[in-house]
């Protein structure tokens, strides 16, 4: 789960990481008080689950009150890479001569955190990567042996960091990260940029923040922080439904039982020519209740032409899968969509003579994979 960046600062103020003080603003007159209680100068940012809002208009530097409210009709219901701006964080100005990179996140490759760490902060790490490499500084956490100063040192060092004050005051900042990283159970937690003042201080000027939705239950305060609005609104029916979904950009709805096989799924439509339009998980244990849901939320996407069905009986029983589609089908409206059925494993002799029998003209059965991603690639064209 993506969390804005006043709310990323939020849990970055709750483990000491230095921030700038500021005020969340839904309105131009919500934009003009915050302004007024803050003071000086401010920074008025759109507060959008994407990057790019600067180039974008969505960052404006406001002198006062009058002003900010001013920027702030300007880039209320601005669209950002998709994304419609209808909140704002109202920011105290903050002088910047400095500007650093810090992050840490899931290296999934390695199976560690990885920090990253560069004097060239303020504009996009994989610039940085693609011009300089030799300015990023990366750093791998053990997680048995947790995080040790030296690791903050190492970053500080290797970056040409000269300056003793801040040396000190990133290795501090450094530590709070690795901290909210853990304590939050963190994706990703990146500063872009950190930023020294004229007057020597370190602080966050910036957040972004992901948090691994598994660990939710572990943090209803976090949960609580979801925009249901900012979401795609199929995935969020899908989430309303228990549906494992991912909306993507192609005509093939895909639907299998465990997250290895659907991913493998969804490649494989592509090897074959093919755009998968989803990625969808029954689950293990897969019920004919389940295949409904899961049907009833892929074909609420307009650009589904076919549909492929592709389960392993293990847990999940092949024959209730069938059930589950047979059912869907006197539920739902499904006669535009042809279907692809490939079940192999537990039961799938019966779940093939289920289907068979029931004679439904929109149902082709195949017996592999492959051929099954064929089949649905040819009847979404």
């Amino acid at each position: 789960m993506d969390l804005y960046e006043y709310q990323g600062k939020e849990l970055f103020r709750r483990v000491g990481i230095p921030v700038s003080d500021g005020r969340r603003a839904d309105s131009p007159q919500e934009a003009r008080a915050a302004a007024q209680e803050l003071g000086g100068p401010v920074v008025v940012k759109a507060q959008v689950l994407t990057g790019g809002r600067g180039k974008a208009g969505g960052v404006k530097l406001a002198e006062g009150p009058d002003d900010a409210e001013r920027k702030a009709k300007d880039i209320l219901g601005l669209d950002i890479r998709g994304h419609v701006v209808r909140r704002l964080w109202i920011e105290k100005a903050s002088d910047i001569a400095r500007e650093y990179y810090l992050s840490i996140a899931l290296d999934r490759g390695a199976k560690r955190p990885l920090f990253m760490f560069t004097t060239q902060g303020g504009v996009e790490i994989e610039q940085v990567v693609e011009e300089s490499p030799e300015a990023l500084v990366r750093l791998h956490v053990d997680p048995l042996e947790g995080f040790q100063p030296w690791m903050a040192r190492r970053l500080v060092y290797g970056a040409g960091v000269s300056d003793s004050s801040e040396q000190k005051q990133i290795a501090a900042i450094v530590q709070k990260l690795y901290q909210a990283f853990v304590q939050f159970d963190a994706m990703l937690c990146e500063i872009n940029p950190l930023i020294v003042t004229p007057d020597g201080e370190v602080k966050a000027l910036d957040s972004k923040f992901t948090v691994d939705e598994n660990a939710l239950f572990r943090h209803p305060d976090i949960a609580e922080m979801r925009d249901t609005a900012a979401a795609d609104p199929l995935e969020t029916f899908a989430r309303e439904k228990g549906v494992t979904y991912v909306k993507l950009d192609g005509s093939v709805g895909i639907c299998g039982n465990g997250a290895g096989l659907s991913m493998s799924t969804v490649d494989v439509v592509a090897h074959v020519g093919g755009k998968p339009a989803n990625f969808c998980d029954l689950g293990g244990g897969g019920s004919a209740e389940g295949v409904v849901d899961a049907l009833e939320v892929i074909t609420r996407d307009p650009q589904v032409k076919s549909i492929f069905f592709n389960i392993f009986g293990g847990i999940t029983r092949c024959d209730e899968v069938a059930r589950g589609i047979l059912e869907a089908l006197d539920r739902l409206d499904m006669s535009q969509y042809p279907i692809v059925v490939r079940l192999d494993g537990t039961n799938a002799e019966e779940g093939r003579r289920l289907l068979a029998e029931a004679g439904k003209p929109n149902i082709h059965p195949e017996a592999t994979m492959l051929d099954g991603a064929r089949r649905a690639v040819k009847l979404a064209a």
